[in-house]
């Protein structure tokens, strides 16, 4: 997605670079560090003797920096019977991501959606007649290799069987359509129902005008209003940066790097998994 660029974040929060604060002064010792990690990769959780062995650390010292790291919030020690048994904190595998994107200006802090829209962009509900444009523009972005995995363009027919009812945009410029946005059932399963998929492209003749701007506040929007809806995500290369950014603006928030997920011209190529729920979330993973 080659989109465009957007103003610097306001100042972080004094509440949230306090909270944001603690967390990193908790994780300043290495140990700790360690520690998160070992558990962080057992999806099952251990006990304080499994880790003190794994780690080669005495379990007093564990128990102790156990103890620091469940007051930060980044683990759950559970009693069973005469031992605990510690698990990473779900929460803070999305949190502690979020918060070092807001210290590094890359998102404010709970971001809604741009504000600022370029006055001369117009978007509206894709109709069929502009499909040809719609996969144009698509073209032009496979063709970047920075915007997708596809290196064709899908036909009319199967971008339409993809996609949600009610949530298919085209913007305007000029008269003529400059870009699109699109969302797509991220799953089958009944469960993930409110979970959608979405998609934003810009012609090349209408870069850096903020079109991709106008097009994410108005998915992002409308996606709002849908009481099916609760969550938006989106993978995004990460050397674009640009759409980082846009995204980011919108309320979006990393959730991870998904390292060598697919190939691409015979590269493997990581991806950057970003969602925006409906309401507004709370980072702490406490």
């Amino acid at each position: 997605m080659a989109l465009t660029t957007d103003p610097a974040p306001p100042p972080l929060d004094p509440a949230d670079a306090a909270t944001y604060a603690s967390w990193f002064a908790c994780l300043a010792e290495p140990t700790r560090v360690r520690l998160l990690h070992t558990v962080a990769t057992r999806p099952g959780g251990a006990g304080v003797g499994e880790l003190a062995a794994e780690l080669g650390i005495g379990q007093p010292t564990v128990s102790h920096h156990l103890r620091r790291l469940a007051e930060a919030g980044f683990v759950v020690l559970t009693r069973e019977g005469t031992s605990t048994r510690v698990a990473v904190n779900p929460a803070c595998c999305t949190g502690l991501p979020h918060a070092a994107d807001a210290v590094m200006g890359l998102l404010s802090a709970r971001p809604c959606c741009p504000a600022d829209l370029p006055a001369d962009v117009a978007v509206r509900a894709m109709e069929p007649g502009d499909m040809e444009d719609v996969r144009r523009i698509y073209g032009e972005g496979i063709a970047t290799r920075n915007a997708a995995f596809e290196t064709e363009v899908p036909t009319a027919e199967e971008l339409g069987a993809t996609w949600l009812e009610g949530h298919r945009w085209v913007a305007e410029a000029d008269g003529k359509v400059a870009g699109w946005a699109a969302a797509a059932p991220a799953s089958a399963r009944a469960a993930y129902s409110g979970v959608a998929e979405t998609s934003v492209y810009v012609g090349d003749a209408f870069r850096g005008r903020g079109v991709g701007k106008a097009l994410v506040h108005r998915q992002v929007t409308e996606a709002d209003a849908d009481e099916g809806l609760w969550t938006l995500q989106t993978s995004v290369f990460p050397e674009n940066q640009a759409s980082l950014a846009l995204h980011r603006s919108a309320g979006f928030r990393t959730v991870g790097v998904r390292e060598r997920v697919a190939r691409l011209d015979g590269q493997w190529r990581d991806t950057v998994l970003l969602e925006r729920r409906h309401s507004e979330y709370e980072c702490a993973p406490a």
